[in-house]
């Protein structure tokens, strides 16, 4: 495994020298799109339909929409010049509770490792985030970009997630849908309750696949089965009856 960044967990006086490692991979059976006629992979240009012609790299620029027709223009050489500086060094800006952070910021993750074995400020730093259960939350510049992270003790190591800005998140408020409430019976909510209780159980996630994906693979590789539907009652409260797991009598 190839790390994406490697550098300095710095706060203080103190520089923790890590490695970053992606935490996902994730799993996609993919296609590519082909030439109906002779099974050619196809090819995307650059073309341009004012100038109807294919576009160069070399004479490609970027632009910023400005109103509708008006662009800003730039440049390859001037995008490089806006980007941030490479720098090895993520600063700590401070230790917080993890509910601090609203779950819908995070984004991706990463494992922190440190760079070499037997690194005593490593096991210190994350022993002092275990105990006093606390992140550090800092910024970090990676892939041409100025990230904010926090940081937690995570099994044997250390979990890196970089977060959205929250300009970057959509507020739930602006939902149309959400703006009205809704009345619910007594009722409704007991069964909901006991609903709940039944089906509740530890998640036990290695067990489930993706089962799109699974079609996917057996029709390329094998036989698919055939998934039953089952049927769906029309009133709530019909089916909330109907998915509580029925208690099986004891033989006498």
């Amino acid at each position: 495994m190839k790390a994406v960044w490697q550098g300095y967990i710095s706060f203080g006086m103190v520089n923790i020298p890590v490695k970053l490692y992606s935490a996902t991979q994730p799993k996609q059976f993919s296609f590519h799109m082909l030439c109906g006629f002779c099974h050619t992979p196809l090819k995307y240009l650059r073309y341009c339909p004012k100038c109807k012609k294919e576009i160069s790299w070399q004479n490609v620029v970027y632009g910023f929409q400005i109103s509708k027709g008006k662009w800003k223009v730039f440049s390859r050489e001037q995008l490089a010049k806006l980007k941030p500086e490479k720098s090895n060094y993520l600063e700590v800006l401070g230790f917080s509770s993890l509910s601090a952070f609203d779950p819908l910021h995070s984004n991706k993750h990463y494992y922190v490792v440190p760079s070499k074995q037997k690194e005593k400020a490593y096991f210190l730093f994350k022993q002092v985030l275990q105990e006093t259960a606390k992140v550090a939350f800092g910024r970090i510049i990676m892939h041409e970009k100025e990230h904010l992270v926090f940081i937690q003790s995570y099994r044997k190591g250390l979990l890196l997630t970089t977060l959205f800005y929250p300009y970057e998140v959509r507020p739930i408020d602006d939902l149309e849908e959400l703006k009205q409430p809704v009345a619910l019976s007594k009722e409704e909510l007991s069964l909901a309750k006991k609903l709940v209780n039944a089906l509740t159980k530890e998640p036990e996630l290695e067990k489930y696949r993706d089962r799109f994906e699974e079609k996917l693979k057996a029709l390329v590789l094998g036989k698919v089965k055939p998934i039953a539907k089952k049927p769906k009652p029309e009133k709530l409260l019909k089916a909330l009856e109907l998915s509580i797991p029925k208690k099986r009598k004891r033989p006498r």
